[in-house]
C-alpha cells in the first residue's frame, strides 16, 4: 500500500508539475507576444520618425534650392541691368560724339568740346 501511495503522491506532483509547467508556459508565450507587439510598435514608431525627417531634409532641400535660384537670378537681373547702364552710358558718349562732328561739318568750323560743356552734357542726357 505504501508504493501505491507512493506512486500516487509521485503521479499527483507530476501532474501539479505539468500543469505548473503548462501554466508557466501560457504566461510566457503571453509574455513573449506582449514583447513582440512592443517591439512592432516600436519599430514602426522608428520607421515613423526616420520617414517624418527625410521629408524634412527633402523639405529643407527644396527651401535652399529655391532660395538659391532666387539669389542667382537677383543677381543676374542685377548684373543684367549694370550692363544695360553702362552699354546705354556708352551709347550716349558716342551718340554726343557724332552730334558734335555732325554740328562741326554743319556749321564748317570745329566745336570746343570745353566751351560747350553744358550744351553738350544736356545733349547727351537727353539722349
Amino acid at each position: 500500500m505504501g508504493a501505491i501511495d507512493q506512486r500516487q503522491t509521485e503521479i499527483t506532483n507530476g501532474l501539479a508539475a505539468a500543469e505548473k509547467a503548462r501554466t508557466e508556459l501560457a504566461s510566457a508565450k503571453t509574455e513573449a507576444d506582449k514583447l513582440i507587439v512592443a517591439a512592432r510598435e516600436q519599430a514602426r514608431g522608428i520607421v515613423d520618425q526616420a520617414n517624418t525627417r527625410a521629408s524634412g531634409i527633402v523639405e529643407q532641400a527644396k527651401t535652399d534650392g529655391e532660395t538659391e535660384r532666387k539669389r542667382q537670378l537677383d543677381s543676374a537681373r542685377a548684373e543684367i541691368g549694370a550692363e544695360m547702364n553702362r552699354a546705354r552710358e556708352e551709347l550716349r558718349g558716342q551718340v554726343a560724339k557724332i552730334a558734335v562732328a555732325g554740328a562741326e561739318k554743319v556749321l564748317g568750323r570745329e566745336i570746343d568740346a570745353n566751351a560747350h560743356r553744358d550744351i553738350l552734357g544736356k545733349l547727351a542726357s537727353e539722349l
